[in-house]
């Protein structure tokens, strides 16, 4: 039987509210937190710098590829029961990462770790918008989005204070209290809702989607050792564009797929995909990316970095609820194409100030960056929810967070990528044909660069003295902030284009589309 709000009890709802908000912000709280212990995970238990790529990468791709699957598993067996076993699983394996003796299992947990993510955002979010109708609705999305958002932007902080205090293991130790927290104030509460038409799991859609994004970030991470020429990157590269290719033909021919392509017809539903594409480009990529270069870079201890990211994270608290009170007069896509300009401008300072600087120096641009990225961050899940019917909210919550979390995922293989390719191409420069360096070992020195770890990047390059290699970096990191300038202003024109205006032809079309549940 399919619950609705008629029959919640009012009073718990706040609980249920409280309960899912706590599961967002730990779920990305343990992507920004597992990616700033990283450096000390390295110092305690080696791994090559591919490796240890992966224990961000493995859950950001195991996350982001089974939300729409999930969101489907909830809509046929309960979100309620998809919410539980998802949090529950989650606080397990964060658990045993807590006490992983390599990074081997380290990378694998995190993999598992990450489809418990799957299922409990899923699972959550589908429930919420069943407990909660027309505008009330909205202000609990958009607090959803918000407690995501202070999960992402203050893992480091957390992150930091606990590896100073206690050791990187107690990073995911915390996680897993705070998922067992989520559980048991959202379990008693939380009551079993379906979807009665949902004829369950697209599995031939989830499977080609799941191997479009592993081939992709398997390329695109495995590019800058191997070389972009080199024949198993161009494979895996083309493979997963030949996966793309058959995921869009079966999802053009099953009965329920779970990514509806008509939708991609009406100019808002891909205005409201690209908020959460444009954020991971001036935001969230900076967010693991800032503190790699304060620690292994900079030399800055993890609670000092986690410090200076307040900076870009403190917005959050704030800006998204008071760009929510502007919607009243404002178009939210208006709100968020300006968000992105003022987050371009942000960047476009960064990329100015020395490599090595720290204090108010850099965070000041931090600070406005954090103030564009807040501005579509609290509008952007509330919008979500209104381009599906209501029946069918675990596939409109498994749509956007797949946008979200699978985006999020490649912006960063992407990110990274370009930077150890921007620092390899410097370091060829510096080094000359004289150095008798090896492209390998050029190619290792510039991807240790990328993950933040100088001191492995001038144990492997003994040829070119400290200060080039921080040059070299610092040059890097600022093109890479022009092409992340270039990307948001991009994301900026697109939303103002799908957002700033609705028209009545538009209007229509989408509620037929939540009439029919086409």
């Amino acid at each position: 039987m399919t619950y609705t709000n008629r029959h919640a009890e009012g009073r718990g709802k706040p609980l249920i509210l409280a309960s899912v908000c706590l599961a967002a912000i730990v779920l990305p709280l343990s992507f920004s937190g597992g990616a700033i212990s990283t450096p000390a995970i390295g110092r305690e238990l080696g791994g090559s710098a591919t490796s240890l790529t992966w224990i961000t990468n493995a859950f950001m791709l195991s996350f982001g590829s089974l939300l729409m699957a999930a969101g489907a598993l909830a809509d046929v067996f309960g979100r309620k029961r998809m919410f539980t076993t998802g949090i529950g699983l989650f606080a397990l394996f964060s658990l045993a990462l807590s006490a992983a003796p390599s990074v081997f299992w380290i990378d694998v947990l995190r993999a598992l770790q990450g489809i418990a993510a799957a299922a409990a955002l899923s699972g959550g979010s589908a429930a919420l918008a069943q407990e909660f109708e027309g505008h009330a609705r909205m202000r609990a999305f958009s607090m959803l989005g918000t407690s995501f958002g202070i999960g992402l932007a203050f893992g480091p902080l957390l992150a930091g204070s606990l590896i100073s205090t206690f050791g990187w293991r107690a990073v995911f130790l915390s996680t897993a209290i705070i998922g067992l927290i989520a559980l048991i104030f959202g379990a008693p509460r939380m009551r079993e809702t379906r979807d009665p038409s949902a004829q369950g799991v697209d599995w031939p859609g989830t499977i080609t989607f799941t191997a479009t994004l592993v081939l992709f970030t398997y390329g695109v991470i495995a590019a800058p050792e191997s070389g972009w020429s080199d024949p198993l990157v161009i494979t895996l590269l083309a493979a997963s564009a030949l996966m793309l290719l058959v995921f869009v033909v079966v999802e053009t021919r099953v009965k329920r797929p779970m990514l509806d392509l008509s939708l991609f017809r009406y100019a808002r539903f891909i205005g409201v995909q690209m908020l959460p594409v444009g954020t991971c480009y001036c935001y969230i990529v900076l967010i693991i990316m800032l503190p790699l270069r304060f620690i292994g870079i900079v030399g800055l201890s993890e609670i000092d970095a986690g410090i200076l990211m307040i900076a870009l994270s403190l917005p959050m608290l704030v800006v998204p609820a008071a760009v929510a009170t502007l919607t009243r007069w404002i178009s939210p896509g208006v709100l968020s194409g300006l968000g992105f300009l003022i987050a371009a401008i942000g960047l476009h300072w960064l990329s100015a100030i020395d490599v090595r600087a720290t204090g108010m120096t850099v965070a000041l641009p931090m600070l406005l960056i954090g103030v564009g990225a807040g501005m579509p961050w609290g509008l952007m899940d509330g919008l979500s929810v209104s381009v599906v019917p209501q029946e069918r909210a675990g596939m409109a919550a498994g749509i956007f967070n797949t946008t979200r979390v699978a985006g999020e995922g490649i912006a960063l293989a992407i990110v990274s990528a370009i930077l150890a390719a921007l620092a390899s191409s410097g370091l060829a420069s510096v080094a000359g044909d004289a150095a008798g360096i090896s492209a390998a070992r050029l190619a290792e020195g510039a991807q240790r660069l990328a993950t933040g770890d100088l001191t492995h990047a001038i144990a492997t390059l003994p040829e070119i003295q400290p200060e080039l290699l921080l040059a070299g970096y610092g040059q890097a990191f600022e093109s890479l902030l022009h092409i992340m300038t270039v990307i948001t202003v991009l994301s900026a024109g697109a939303v103002f284009g799908f957002l700033s205006k609705t028209g009545n032809n538009d209007d229509t079309a989408i509620g037929a589309v939540e009439q029919t549940g086409v």
